[in-house]
């Protein structure tokens, strides 16, 4: 059976960790190790139909990056290197997104929103909304009808609820990206 791949930028590092703690919850045998996007190419990501993958917030909202005013490469050089003709089509994605609430109440995990964005326009299926309950902030572009897109974390301000969050969305998306990992492709 084909693993579920889970693909992060980060900046820290926090978002890897993040990231390994995902993986341990749904094993080894069903979850590929987690990769930062600044060392992979395109084809590794393109090659799994199940996919989770993670983003930390920077600059106002943007694709985290160069321009966002991260150091290092990130989602937006990533996403760069894409093919031009790129289709996510029959791929589900389950997203997770970083922000600090307190910090950026004005602007909380928004980078999330526009990743989700981006491969919605490229035809992956995205899963894994997650509600606002428990978070206290003015705006965020993460959010669809009153959810936001994918898991919040707030590990600054909220760290000591990042794993019972990381229980009950591991718990809502393993089965629907197992599921898209056994249902035959169309060649």
């Amino acid at each position: 059976m084909q693993q579920i791949g889970i693909f992060f930028g980060t900046e820290t590092g926090t978002t890897r960790l993040v990231a390994k703690k995902i993986q341990a919850r749904l094993g080894e045998a069903i979850a590929a190790k987690p990769l930062n996007v600044n060392r992979i190419e395109p084809a590794q990501l393109l090659a799994h139909d199940a996919l989770i993958l993670g983003t930390p917030s920077y600059g106002v909202g943007q694709i985290p990056g160069h321009s966002a005013g991260c150091l290092e490469s990130n989602w937006e050089e990533f996403l760069a290197k894409m093919p031009a003709d790129v289709s996510l089509r029959g791929k589900r994605i389950a997203l997770f997104g970083l922000g600090a609430q307190e910090r950026y109440a004005e602007r909380f995990a928004s980078s999330l929103r526009r990743l989700h964005d981006v491969l919605q326009g490229w035809g992956a299926e995205i899963i894994g909304g997650w509600p606002t309950e428990g978070y206290t902030f003015e705006q965020s572009a993460a959010l669809v009808e009153g959810r936001f897109v994918g898991l919040v974390i707030d590990q600054r301000t909220q760290g000591m609820l990042t794993d019972a969050r990381l229980d009950a969305w591991v718990d809502q998306v393993r089965p629907l990206l197992l599921e898209r990992l056994q249902q035959p492709q169309a060649a």
